[in-house]
C-alpha cells in the first residue's frame, strides 16, 4: 500500500488560526502589514489606553488638532472625561498614545509609522508654545507645551 503525502494528510484538519479575530481597522496612509503589527501591538497590549482602533483615534486626533491652519497658536485642552474614548480629546493623550505604540512595534513599522508621526510632530511644535514652568526631565516633550487658553 503506498504511503498518504503529509500534505493529503492534512489537508482534511482544520488549520490553526493564531488570530481568531479579523484586522478589523485599517489605518489611512499605512501599509497593510504595519497595520496588522499596530494591531497586534493594541491587542497582546496590557494597557488600558491600547484597544483595537486606539492607534487610528489618536493619529485621527492628532491630524485634526493641527488641522485648521492659521497663524494663530494653538493651546492643547486637557480632558474632561478620563474614558478611554474621551481621552482622546486631549491631544497630548492622543501623543502619548502614539508614543507607547511606537514601542511596541517591530522595527519596519516603527519606521513606517514614524514617518507619519513626523510631521504632525513638526507641525505641533510650530503650532504650540512651550510651558516655561513644566518640568524639563518628567514629561516627553509634548506634555511640555503651553495647555488651556482659548479654543480656537
Amino acid at each position: 500500500m503506498p504511503r498518504s503525502r503529509p500534505g493529503a494528510l492534512r489537508a482534511g484538519l482544520p488549520r490553526p488560526r493564531l488570530w481568531t479575530r479579523r484586522f478589523p481597522v485599517k489605518i489611512p496612509g499605512l501599509s497593510a502589514r504595519t497595520g496588522l503589527a499596530v494591531y497586534r501591538g493594541e491587542v497582546l497590549a496590557n494597557d488600558y489606553d491600547l484597544f483595537p482602533g486606539a492607534t487610528k483615534d489618536a493619529l485621527l486626533r492628532y491630524r485634526e488638532f493641527l488641522t485648521p491652519v492659521s497663524r494663530r497658536p494653538r493651546h492643547p485642552q486637557p480632558i474632561v472625561c478620563s474614558c478611554r474614548h474621551c481621552s482622546f480629546d486631549d491631544v497630548t493623550h492622543a501623543r502619548d498614545v502614539l508614543d507607547r505604540v511606537l514601542g511596541l512595534l517591530p522595527t519596519r513599522a516603527r519606521a513606517e509609522l514614524g514617518r507619519r508621526v513626523a510631521p504632525l510632530d513638526a507641525a505641533f511644535l510650530k503650532r504650540t508654545l512651550p510651558d516655561p514652568f513644566a518640568d524639563r526631565r518628567s514629561d516627553a516633550w509634548w506634555n511640555r507645551r503651553l495647555p488651556g487658553g482659548p479654543v480656537a
